[in-house]
């Protein structure tokens, strides 16, 4: 039997469709009204969930400009760690507007808190789930502080060591959460397809026991598809109104229809899994009189020979099946035989 869990009373699974998970992130550009129509047009593309990230710039790091504060690759190459977190940042007063919209609109919303006061807000707001985001997931205090909040938990992996996904999954477990998925995750913005290894996905599950998923970073929806095919639970991507907009995570979000797409495409691809099977499928029937078999290709009198040019292989299916043409040839017929008939044994003596 496969893991699941539950979020907000949605089973999650290799069993179910994958549980798409809209990242809205810092696309807002600053704007709460743009971050409303993100949330309007997010739940429009048949997401199941649509998740913020919870903190501020201080919260997150130090206004520094030392060795290591300022980034130097990257779409975020020259400024510093403060800087863009200042700019990204989704302030707090606006957590209670977006939870409203988003439930709303009948779409499942929770976020990724970064510090205890994040995990306080997000409490007050009734937050379903939290994410850890990949960064953090050696960040044991805080996934023990978010787990004990008892709710599921989803933990991307990306620079994690194996020991590291490890204790992030005892941490976890052990200080109470409910649930816990971890998702295969490249930390590179944008992650090039050719480092995607989407087949990291299964033996996630396969190593650790759990739910797995796909935290992508890819341009376009292919690794989430594949990810899917390969058993991916939870698929999660960046989403934006429109990329020439600008924003911090711009360069590797989806816009509105291209995220239906991903919602569309990767549901597609887990109906598509169906199961093991060789049996003739009700989509086939139709189909299935289109096979070759044997049929009188000329008139035969009662008493003639069968040869290869009164009998042929052909379709439609509704003969003999051609394997028995071997044993038909030099039989003689039972009765007049009619252009077009479909060969049967009571036609030959």
């Amino acid at each position: 039997m496969t893991a699941t869990i539950q979020i907000a009373g949605r089973p999650i699974g290799a069993d179910h469709p994958p549980y798409v998970i809209c990242e809205l992130s810092g696309n807002h550009n600053g704007s709460l009204e743009r971050a409303l129509a993100m949330i309007d047009a997010a739940a429009a593309t048949g997401c199941d969930a649509i998740k913020l990230q919870t903190y501020t710039a201080d919260t997150l790091t130090l206004p520094c400009d030392g060795p290591g504060f300022r980034i130097e690759e990257g779409p975020w190459a020259g400024r510093t760690l403060h800087d863009l977190y200042a700019e990204a940042y989704t302030p707090y007063e606006w957590h209670d507007a977006l939870f409203e919209r988003a439930r709303g609109r009948g779409v499942t919303i929770f976020s990724t808190p970064f510090d205890a006061t994040a995990i306080d807000l997000l409490e007050r707001l009734g937050a379903p789930a939290y994410k850890i985001a990949s960064f953090e997931a050696v960040d044991l205090p805080l996934i023990a502080r978010v787990a004990a909040c008892g709710k599921p938990m989803i933990i991307s992996t990306g620079l994690a060591s194996l020991a590291e996904m490890g204790e992030a999954l005892e941490t976890a477990r052990a200080n109470g959460a409910a649930d816990v998925a971890l998702l295969h995750c490249v930390s590179a913005y944008p992650a090039p397809i050719e480092e995607a290894n989407v087949r990291t996905v299964p033996d996630l599950a396969r190593r650790f026991g759990v739910v797995s998923g796909l935290s992508d970073h890819t341009p376009g929806s292919a690794a989430a598809v594949a990810a899917v095919a390969l058993g991916a639970a939870i698929v999660e991507k960046h989403f934006t109104l429109a990329r020439a907009d600008g924003g911090p995570d711009a360069a590797f979000s989806l816009e509105p229809a291209e995220f239906a797409g991903l919602v569309r495409d990767c549901k597609a691809a887990w109906l598509a899994l169906g199961a093991a099977t060789y049996d003739e499928l009700g989509s086939e029937r139709a189909a299935a009189g289109h096979r070759r078999s044997l049929y009188v290709a000329a008139d035969v009198p009662a008493g003639a020979p069968l040869t290869n040019t009164n009998v042929r292989s052909v379709r439609p299916g509704y003969g003999l099946a051609p394997k028995h043409l071997v044993d038909v040839l030099g039989r003689r017929a039972a009765r007049d035989l009619k252009f077009g008939e479909p060969l049967a044994w009571d036609m030959l003596a």
